[in-house]
């Protein structure tokens, strides 16, 4: 006995969405792989990365050069308003082991699962409060990062220090 046409036009309703989902998730991972294509490409211009046997080497003591003394220029600090979020820069560890809190709001990253109200600093990429609460190791690089890329000269300077330590 053939199906119904309802039935019939469901079943196909729902194989369209599989498929333009897979689609879609097909067409995402080709963006990504072709930001990641050109994130290689521009550090291997900048001299960052170097090529053995086809594949990327990342130049350590260039990228130390680069972190060190070049994030407040190619990454300026974005500042906005007040709003709850993740502690950067001296606000958050390892800094504010060495630097006193001021009365001023401390700088956060903007993230709905924040506890801390402060002035938001727009982080590198939108996934990096998420990536660095996952991450207990990658956390205090990147706010040492944003330390060196927004903070005052102490703040920098300590920041640095810091940092040659870890890379």
């Amino acid at each position: 006995m053939p199906a119904k046409p309802q039935l019939r036009a469901r079943a196909f309703a729902g194989n369209v969405d599989r498929d333009s989902q897979s689609q879609t998730k097909r067409l995402r991972w080709e963006e990504f792989l072709l930001a990641q294509e050109r994130v290689l490409e521009r550090a291997a211009i900048a001299g960052l990365v170097a090529y053995r046997d086809r594949r990327p080497v990342l130049l350590k003591p260039q990228l130390r050069e680069f972190v060190l003394h070049g994030a407040r220029f190619a990454f300026p600090a974005v500042h906005g308003p007040l709003t709850r979020g993740v502690p950067t820069a001296y606000a958050a560890e390892p800094l504010n082991m060495v630097i006193a809190p001021s009365s001023d709001p401390p700088p956060v990253w903007p993230h709905k699962d924040g506890g801390t109200r402060g002035v938001a600093l727009a982080p590198l990429y939108p996934t990096v409060p998420d990536a660095a609460l996952r991450d207990e190791k990658l956390y205090p690089l990147l706010t040492l990062f944003d330390a060196l890329r927004s903070g005052q000269a102490r703040e920098r300077n300590i920041a640095q220090k810091m940092l040659e330590e870890r890379i």
